[in-house]
């Protein structure tokens, strides 16, 4: 047992613990969001009349927002107050769902759901790095194991909750009644949010925002359209590839550049600490996989099993609620044990959930779908924390908001990318050479296909968990060279 763990907890300040919790439930209604549509899909198929690679845009689009402007939330929090920055973030999130409520069509509800997705994309770093720059290191694994309830119980219980509400009431509903909580946040965190941090008045660099857009944006889209080239159709696929491969090459080149006159809009010196590079691709390969998991496995229990929304729901209902229940106990034991006796047998759960997904069948039945999926939300609770907790524990305070920046754009964008990857590569097994999704039984070696690809990450997962270590930021409280 650490040090630290032995020692009297140092308390927060009451108006610290208040600014946290109202960051937290914010935090938590507006992530609920990246997955409320994986259920609702089927149904604007039919009312809208879509197809799955295009109605799946309503969650990749939002995550590809997120992925676009978390870059920009590290310079935002240095020169914006917390107060003005969390106003702004609730007001976006606010408008882009009661639009959301009013679209008269798809473009109209895909425009509303950047919308709320560029309120959310504030939100989280602002949340981390509060959290970074008022908890002490003793008592940090504790409050992100709150923070994961947030980060990966909220999306998961998404499906849950899309599903009850249309059973119900209708898709309008989903933003319809998300509409006076987030209305209620935003009261409440525009009396109570204080100011955090210190703030700088260091130049936006005008040039690192189109290339970001282009950049992120040109390589998720390319993902997302392998599926749709198998008909034959829409723009060659090297196209956003190479777009996007090209202005994200350059944007990263301008940062190290910007950097050393302290003008990057995300500052890759994070990447300095070993520990946070490590962290980095384990949060990308798992929220990839969770993303993808969340779109897919409502999708063929729909699809395939005739499930309705609200059952479909409720087959990630107790992995999500376990999640939940999980992440503060993650964090107690991350504080006393550091990260290793946490994550090896977290991932190994994590391979087992995904593994489990991979032998569905047209008979599969409701049990095995619910006990793959707790295996990989309990999985996922004992990953995130300790890797979180490690990485951005391993960043100097002057980068926080950095790291904080740089961890969100590697959740969205890896998030973005797995449900691009996993329906894509659904979609060109399940529909062969007609460019179309085929029978059920095409939907299930699709479905086989792209969770065998999710297995084999899981592996990745394992290897790169096993030499995640507790920072020396955190043991020593001495500054590490970056």
């Amino acid at each position: 047992m650490s040090a630290s763990a032995t020692e009297a907890p140092v308390k927060l300040e009451r108006q610290h613990v208040i600014l946290i919790g109202v960051l937290l439930v914010a935090s938590f209604v507006v992530i609920l969001n990246e997955t409320v549509m994986s259920v609702a899909i089927p149904v604007l198929q039919e009312e809208l009349g879509i197809e799955p690679s295009v109605g799946q845009w309503l969650t990749t689009a939002f995550l590809l927002t997120m992925g676009v402007i978390i870059p920009l939330t590290g310079f935002l929090i240095e020169r914006i107050p917390t107060r003005r920055l969390f106003v702004l973030a609730m007001s976006l999130f606010t408008a882009g769902t009661i639009l959301a409520f009013l679209a008269p069509g798809f473009g109209v509800l895909l425009t509303a759901r950047v919308i709320q997705a560029s309120g959310t994309a504030i939100m989280m770093p602002l949340l981390m790095t509060t959290i970074l720059t008022i908890v002490p290191p003793e008592r940090r694994g504790v409050m992100m194991g709150n923070l994961s309830i947030v980060i990966s119980v909220a999306p998961a219980l998404g499906p849950t909750v899309s599903g009850l509400i249309l059973d119900h009431f209708g898709w309008r509903w989903i933003f319809g009644l998300v509409a006076p909580i987030a209305v209620l946040a935003l009261v409440l965190g525009a009396k109570y949010v204080v100011e955090v941090g210190v703030r700088s008045t260091t130049r936006v660099d005008l040039l690192s925002v189109p290339l970001a857009v282009v950049g992120f944006g040109g390589v998720v889209y390319g993902l997302s359209s392998i599926g749709k080239s198998a008909g034959g159709s829409g723009v060659p696929l090297w196209v956003p590839f190479v777009a996007g491969g090209l202005a994200l090459a350059a944007f990263l080149v301008r940062q190290v550049a910007l950097q050393r006159e302290d003008r990057a809009l995300l500052d890759l010196r994070v990447f300095g600490a070993r520990q946070f590079t490590l962290a980095m691709i384990a949060l990308a390969v798992g929220f990839g996989m969770l993303m993808g998991t969340l779109i897919l496995v409502p999708y063929f229990a729909q699809q395939v099993l005739g499930y309705g929304a609200a059952a479909t729901g409720l087959v990630t209902l107790p992995g999500g609620i376990l999640m939940g229940l999980a992440g503060p106990v993650v964090g107690r034991l991350y504080d006393a044990f550091g990260p290793r006796p946490i994550t090896l047998p977290g991932t190994l759960l994590v391979s087992a959930g995904v593994w489990m997904l991979v032998m569905v069948d047209t008979d599969t039945p409701a049990w095995w779908l619910i006990v793959s999926n707790i295996f990989l939300s309990v999985g996922l609770a004992a990953t995130f924390t300790p890797v979180m907790t490690t990485g951005l524990g391993s960043v100097p305070a002057r980068l926080y908001s950095h790291g904080s920046a740089t961890l969100g754009t590697f959740q969205q964008v890896a998030g973005a990318a797995g449900t691009a990857v996993f329906v894509s590569l659904m979609t060109v097994v399940a529909s062969g050479s007609g460019g179309e999704v085929a029978d059920p039984q095409g939907i299930v070696d699709g479905v086989r296909a792209a969770f065998t690809a999710a297995g084999v990450l899981s592996f990745v997962l394992v290897v790169v968990c096993l030499f995640v270590r507790r920072p020396a930021l955190e043991q020593t409280g001495a500054p590490e060279k970056v």
